[in-house]
């Protein structure tokens, strides 16, 4: 149970970045990145591990996104470069205990919208 705030969404054109930003009021937790479109299921972009920084991604976003830790380790940032339309949705934080498996927490969202 914790407290995370997104931050960084907004309008971009295909082809164009954007830096999503996770505030994390603690530690030592496990991070992921998710998204929803309206009307679809939430999915996995991509996580990082409390233990050793290590990360996982899903596979449309391979090469195209990275997600790093701040030095503080409060925040968490995905880079995401090369957008695509179907990158649209709302980016979601969660965090899980890297101790206690199965204490989870989400933030609210913001916004990615990728213009054509």
């Amino acid at each position: 149970q914790v407290q995370l705030v997104e931050s960084g969404g907004g309008l971009v054109q295909a082809g164009g970045s954007l830096r999503l930003s996770c505030a994390i009021a603690g530690a030592r937790y496990d991070i992921g990145w998710y998204r929803q479109a309206p009307g679809k299921d939430r999915d996995f972009v991509a996580s990082i591990r409390w233990s050793d920084d290590s990360t996982d991604y899903a596979d449309f976003a391979k090469g195209r996104f990275t997600i790093s830790r701040g030095s503080t380790k409060n925040t968490v940032y995905l880079q995401m470069s090369s957008l695509r339309p179907e990158d649209t949705a709302t980016y979601y934080c969660k965090a899980e205990d890297a101790v206690a498996v199965g204490s989870r927490s989400w933030g609210q969202g913001t916004q990615v919208t990728v213009s054509s």
